[in-house]
């Protein structure tokens, strides 16, 4: 198939649905699907309705604007606040709840706060504004590390004197293991992400399907690309065969992108980080290596060690919702008190947070 179109043939979604209901097993089959798109997409086109009620898709953690923790939030804050700082931002980082505030509230204020596509605009802001300390907030899962990767290396090449950047890169294989670790959600499987699939490989995740007995598949975005990677990991589950399928190999390679991985690891290097709702996991972040330190807003700016705050209470259940513990209707504020223009919880705040799909495609 060559054409969006022929992703969403309405017999073909059909026909796999119904080839899905008649070999699913009389248990309950849990799968987790670990990516905002994937959740989104699901919700979009209404596969729910198509595929039995035995078979449920838990959505993970698949959103970093989800996963940034309070701490993070706080720190982006208090340098937007400062005089003499600018903060660059992709968009929908704005409205993020902070223990006090948010960045779109703290730009009203302040006006020190641009919002940018791609992190490469942040050295054309710093030419533009020498007398400026330009801070950009680099934020993201694998998908997005290259690019910033590359916009430090460009920065040193090009000799900028005032570009920093204050990381909370996340890594998926390790929130993953996590998440696989947690009993309470009798997990079947993993629907693996496929952009971030399209950095690490196929093969990033053969360990974790060894280790725990768990089949995974990277699957695309469109219906028939989920559907597909379910009846994989259906046909596994079925033969209990655990096991790592790539259903995306129009885009994803068994090794990923060799050249993405390799300025990552230039740049950056990995420690234990903070996830918003799920705690500190081991090994599971990117922060600047000591090569690179003088575009380490951390260090250069001296900010104090972030701390998971958690900040004034609420009946917010994003946390429970980023460990796949309820759905986004579980949660009291769900389409009350908390509603896509004025979140009161992170996974709201997205186009690819859990609640924010919930809420525009299955109230």
């Amino acid at each position: 198939m060559r054409y969006i179109d022929e992703f969403r043939n309405k017999k073909l979604i059909l026909r796999y649905a119904e080839r899905i209901s008649r070999m699913m097993p009389s248990r309950q089959i849990n799968i987790m699907e670990v990516c905002g798109t994937h959740t989104q997409n699901f919700c979009r086109f209404g596969l729910a309705k198509i595929l039995p009620q035995n078979l449920r898709l838990i959505a993970g953690p698949g959103c970093p604007v989800c996963v940034s923790h309070q701490g993070y939030i706080d720190a982006a804050i208090d340098l937007a606040g400062r005089p003499d700082t600018v903060v660059v931002t992709f968009g929908d980082m704005l409205r993020i709840p902070g223990s006090r505030s948010s960045l779109e509230k703290t730009r009203a204020k302040f006006g020190s706060l641009r919002v940018a596509y791609s992190p490469l605009e942040s050295i054309g802001i710093a030419r533009a504004c020498p007398e400026k300390k330009i801070v950009f907030l680099a934020v993201g899962f694998e998908t997005t590390a290259p690019a910033i990767a590359l916009t430090i290396s460009a920065a040193r090449k090009q000799k900028i004197k005032n570009l920093f950047f204050l990381t909370a890169l996340k890594l998926i294989p390790p929130a993953m293991e996590y998440l696989a670790q947690d009993k309470r959600l009798k997990l079947d499987g993993f629907l693996c992400p496929g952009h971030v699939s399209a950095i690490i490989g196929s093969k990033a995740y053969a360990v974790l399907s060894g280790k725990y007995r768990l089949s995974c598949c990277v699957a695309g975005f469109e219906p028939l690309d989920i559907l597909e990677g379910l009846y994989f990991l259906l046909c596994r589950i079925n033969r209990r065969q655990a096991g790592v399928d790539n259903q995306y190999s129009r885009v994803v390679r068994n090794n990923g992108n060799p050249q993405a991985l390799r300025i990552m690891r230039r740049v950056f290097v990995r420690q234990d980080a903070q996830w918003r709702g799920l705690g500190k996991i081991p090994q599971s972040g990117l922060v600047v290596r000591q090569e690179f330190s003088q575009f380490d807003a951390e260090k250069v700016f001296r900010l104090r060690p972030r701390t998971q705050d958690p900040g004034p209470k609420t009946q917010c259940r994003c946390g429970d919702v980023l460990k796949g513990l309820i759905a986004p209707s579980a949660c009291r504020l769900f389409g009350r008190a908390c509603k896509p223009a004025s979140p009161v919880g992170s996974c709201m705040v997205s186009n690819e947070g859990a609640c924010n799909a919930h809420y525009r495609y299955n109230r």
